[in-house]
């Protein structure tokens, strides 16, 4: 491919590749550079091209150097402090914190262990020890939709049982 072929390709489908950069990137001003790194990947490379549909090969260049953009901006992202302090599990809090977190857990292991079989074991299991359903599938031996439909259930009666303490 010599300069004018090239020229021509590059005024044939400018607007193109221009176009699949801002629908990839949603950013006008990383699409126009995009745009261009795209000509000039296209233009180092023009030895390797073998003529064939040179729409499609711009365009696989234009998408993949759009997600390389992607990826690289994804780890550029700072976080913010917001994002920071809520990724981080809270720390347990003063002594009153901690004795009403205890005070809390009796209580439901308490009201779990008033449900009827088997929905107090499951419970005790899904809520108070905080096994994850699959887990608890296997270890009782269980479907998985089985073990979903006890935890929903439990959970039903769990809120009458606090919602009659309540009244």
């Amino acid at each position: 491919m010599c300069q004018e072929p090239f020229t021509q390709m590059v005024h044939k489908y400018q607007n193109l590749v221009f176009s699949i950069c801002v629908k990839m990137t949603g950013d006008y001003f990383a699409a126009e550079d995009l745009t261009q790194e795209t000509f000039l990947s296209a233009y180092r490379h023009r030895e390797e091209f073998d003529g064939k549909n040179e729409k499609a090969w711009l365009c696989r260049i234009a998408s993949n150097k759009c997600i390389d953009y992607s990826r690289q901006a994804a780890r550029r992202m700072v976080p913010t402090e917001d994002e920071v302090l809520g990724s981080h599990p809270a720390r347990a809090g003063g002594p009153e914190e901690q004795c009403i977190e205890e005070v809390v857990r009796e209580e439901l292991q308490e009201k779990c262990g008033q449900l009827k079989p088997p929905y107090d074991e499951i419970a005790k299991l899904y809520f108070c020890e905080e096994h994850p359903a699959g887990e608890i599938a296997e270890l009782k031996q269980k479907n998985l939709k089985t073990v979903q439909t006890q935890i929903y259930r439990a959970r039903a009666m769990l809120r009458k049982l606090y919602g009659k303490e309540r009244s």
